[in-house]
């Protein structure tokens, strides 16, 4: 028998009562793992995360990764960056999430980067050169979302970017169908029994509500960005960048 390792993603491997997904202490302790096999690319996204900002970052400016998780991006962000004076709010809902990141910054040697636990739609952009929302736009009602945007861009100075990735659905059925049942292989390849995707599936239902491409980018043009493309895209996950 294999040795438990708590750091892998095991919390759907029994039968469970149902309930929604929560970022609690329990999907905090598996966080990477979990995310790292169940978002194909993700590692990827993550680094040219850290090449997008550091390119568009201004001197003086704010960087906010806005449902920062553990903090990926930003610590992705700080890695490459190289024009000073620039701070990063890392900025999340979850006290597990947070509390496990400030671990991380207490030994990290990263001072730019800054840690809040905080509602995102509450939150002020101020003097941003870079906005990232990664997988973070699905978990807001779609009530708040427009807001959401709206203050992101008119938190952001001229030149700046707004990064955002988001499970997608397709409005062509047979689309829809096909990439979803691609992922779900995908998540198998990734050490993932049908239980285990389908207990995840059912906790996700009412808590990451997805959106098509074209209802993102209406969304994004709305606010007032102008530039809108996706820069990458596999299966249902995709992720955009827009320019003010």
């Amino acid at each position: 028998m294999s040795e438990f390792d708590p750091s892998k993603d095991q919390l759907f491997t029994k039968q469970r009562a149902t309930g929604d997904f929560l970022f609690d202490d329990n999907v905090a302790s598996v966080f990477d793992d979990m995310i790292s096999r169940s978002i194909p690319g993700y590692r990827d996204i993550i680094s040219m995360i850290g090449v997008m900002a550091n390119r568009h970052c201004q001197e003086g400016s704010a960087i906010y990764d806005l449902g920062c998780s553990l903090g990926a991006a930003s610590f992705a962000i700080a890695e490459q960056m190289d024009c000073g004076n620039c701070l990063i709010y890392a900025i999340d809902s979850s006290q597990a999430m947070i509390s496990r990141l400030q671990e991380r910054l207490q030994t990290s040697g990263t001072p730019q980067i800054v840690s809040q636990c905080a509602d995102i739609t509450d939150v002020e952009i101020n003097n941003a050169s870079v906005v990232v929302l990664n997988f973070t736009l699905q978990f807001v009602p779609r009530r708040s979302r427009d807001a959401l945007i709206q203050k992101v861009y008119e938190g952001l100075r001229p030149g700046g970017i707004l990064i955002i990735s988001e499970k997608i659905e397709f409005p062509d059925p047979t689309l829809n169908e096909m990439f979803t049942e691609l992922y779900y292989n995908f998540k198998e390849q990734m050490g993932y029994s049908k239980m285990e995707i389908s207990q995840k599936r059912t906790a996700l239902e009412n808590v990451l509500v997805p959106e098509t491409l074209d209802g993102h980018r209406q969304r994004l043009s709305y606010a007032g960005f102008s530039a809108i493309d996706v820069w990458f895209q596999c299966f249902n996950f995709a992720s955009l960048v827009a320019f003010k």
